[in-house]
């Protein structure tokens, strides 16, 4: 599968990921109206991405925010406590988005090798349509546990590809846990250093199937 396929299946604009935000937070969300919501919920992520790459989320003011989304301190209010509940909700989607489509995944192709490469890639590829929710999701790695979750999940389905293509004779033996870290952060490499990609003129497609390339043939027997 390439990226134009894979996009047709599992892409979502800012804005279905705003209204799944909205639908799955309604009970703390005070605003009644959807489309006004889910407008609103866009604008405030996307000023949250943009001021938190230019200065760090945790430097980033509620004043700050109000002033990119044009909306007032009560209005912002409207939407979350404060600017722990905000990250939380960020956070908390974030991993939703990648749990649910690396599961799906890893579920729809058999044997070890098929399911490792379409893991590989998918990760690759959700971090190109998702790029603003996985590079913010990485900054901010440090400052809360279900980030570091979402990065263990993802590390626990590689390994787990690793260990049933061992015990298959697919794979060689190895410390499998370590290379699902490796393969991981190459897969970050995407989205945290775009520039040197852009430079090589290097696709999306191009790298997801280099690091395939790269890691079977360090892995198969």
């Amino acid at each position: 599968m390439d990226y134009r396929e894979f996009k047709k299946i599992y892409g979502a604009s800012a804005q279905d990921i705003s209204l799944e935000v909205y639908r799955n937070n309604r009970d703390t969300i005070k605003i009644k109206k959807e489309k006004t919501a889910v407008n609103n919920l866009e604008k405030i992520f996307s000023a949250v991405f943009s001021i938190s790459f230019k200065k760090g989320f945790q430097a980033m003011s509620m004043r700050d925010l109000s002033h990119k989304t044009g909306m007032s301190l009560g209005a912002l209010y409207a939407y979350f406590k404060g600017k722990k509940a905000l990250l939380q909700i960020i956070q908390t989607q974030g991993w939703a988005i990648i749990k649910k489509d690396l599961e799906q995944v890893s579920e729809t192709h058999e044997g070890p090798r098929n399911r490792l490469r379409a893991v590989i890639k998918a990760h690759v590829f959700l971090s190109e349509l998702f790029r603003p929710w996985f590079y913010f999701t990485f900054m901010e790695a440090r400052n809360i546990e279900a980030a570091k979750s979402m990065e263990d999940h993802t590390q626990n389905i590689l390994a787990g590809i690793l260990k049933d293509g061992e015990s298959q004779g697919i794979f060689r033996p190895g410390n499998h846990e370590l290379t699902a870290c490796m393969i991981k952060a190459m897969q970050q490499e995407w989205y945290l250093k775009r520039w040197k990609y852009k430079k090589l003129k290097v696709s999306v497609d191009q790298f997801a199937d280099h690091l395939v390339d790269l890691v079977e043939s360090f892995c198969l027997v």
